[in-house]
């Protein structure tokens, strides 16, 4: 190409060039290019021409004309660069195209959220993901990717336990497993939990939670999901616990005893489990249905007893719930439970 200074001395320009033409109409562009402080900018003019009576032949038609100012015409070529990169694509629908290179990014009109999404489905692909394992990753991408991964181990976590509770299992040792799994159901201060299920010669309890606060120890006893909670006196008009919960009731306060004395200083074998004024949740039944009297009854009668907590395992489920939207919000509170 072959650029040559116009006759005014303040541009230079290009032949024009045709980008289409038939027997009446032609259509080109003709670059020209600026000379400022800052270096040398182009802007373009797309024109049309009609094709006139001899000895006329070509004549502009310039209300289909325009001139492109730099910007405009940067603009434009940014534009077709996108609009040809989806030529490999048959699919309609929306497409993110971001740009690689000097770190900048443009996403046009799209959330933050979308092209997250949308880049998330890149990296699933086996061909792109296997890439990443000898990439130098930021601190705020491994955050992230920690954080996407807990939060998935959350959702499929209570996902599961909902399987296990709307299809009507009633073993108690499936719900053992997942609670040993995921002590975080518990509060936010528990994020795993002691292999020790024995604290004494004679009695062992279905799991022993550390807290991270304080490191000492509290109990979980697990029931099955099949048992009544509370019955109705209907002559006095409150609810009152059925004889499944008054049993284990009378069963946790000997763990209490037995764990306060045998760990007051630890565990014999076992000296980093310490119990200090130990804490005991039993989870048994279940509190799908109930109405917002029955709910109350349940909260009363918790208050009235001390170091234990009765709680179903729908409010199991729902503690869950409530820590996968702290952690979908990105907060860090402390133990909710210990409140």
């Amino acid at each position: 190409m072959n650029i040559r200074e116009a006759r005014s001395g303040k541009v230079s320009f290009i032949e024009p060039i045709v980008l289409y033409e038939s027997s009446q109409t032609k259509v080109t562009v003709i670059p020209f290019y600026i000379d400022r402080s800052h270096g040398r900018e182009v802007k373009v003019k797309i024109q049309t021409e009609k094709k006139g009576k001899p000895p006329l032949n070509w004549y502009t038609v310039d209300e289909k004309s325009v001139t492109l100012n730099p910007e405009a015409t940067i603009g434009l070529y940014g534009s077709l660069k996108k609009f040809l990169s989806l030529t490999e694509y048959e699919d309609n629908g929306e497409y993110i195209i971001i740009k690689s290179s000097e770190g900048k990014y443009s996403f046009g009109n799209h959330e933050p959220e979308e092209v997250a999404q949308a880049i998330l489905e890149v990296l699933n692909r086996p061909d792109i993901a296997k890439h990443l394992v000898d990439k130098e990753l930021s601190t705020e991408l491994i955050n992230a990717f920690r954080n996407s991964i807990r939060l998935q181990e959350l959702r499929s976590a209570v996902a599961k336990l909902r399987e296990y509770l709307d299809s009507g299992i009633k073993d108690e040792k499936v719900y053992q497993k997942w609670c040993e799994e995921h002590p975080w159901a518990f509060g936010n201060a528990f994020v795993v939990n002691d292999k020790v299920r024995s604290i004494s010669a004679t009695d062992k309890v279905d799991l022993i939670l550390p807290s991270v606060i304080s490191g000492y120890r509290d109990l979980v006893e697990l029931k099955r999901p099949d048992m009544e909670v509370l019955h109705y006196d209907s002559s006095h008009r409150n609810y009152y616990f059925s004889a499944e919960v008054s049993k284990v009731i009378g069963q946790c306060h000997r763990y209490l005893d037995v764990f306060q004395e045998e760990a007051a200083r630890g565990l014999r074998d076992y000296p980093e489990i310490v119990a200090y004024h130990p804490k005991v949740t039993i989870v048994i039944g279940r509190s799908k249905g109930w109405d917002k009297d029955k709910l109350r009854a349940l909260h009363g009668l918790n208050s009235r007893l001390s170091s234990i907590t009765v709680i179903t395992f729908d409010q199991l489920l729902a503690m869950g719930e409530r820590m996968i939207e702290i952690v979908s919000n990105g907060h860090n509170i402390g133990n909710e439970n210990e409140q």
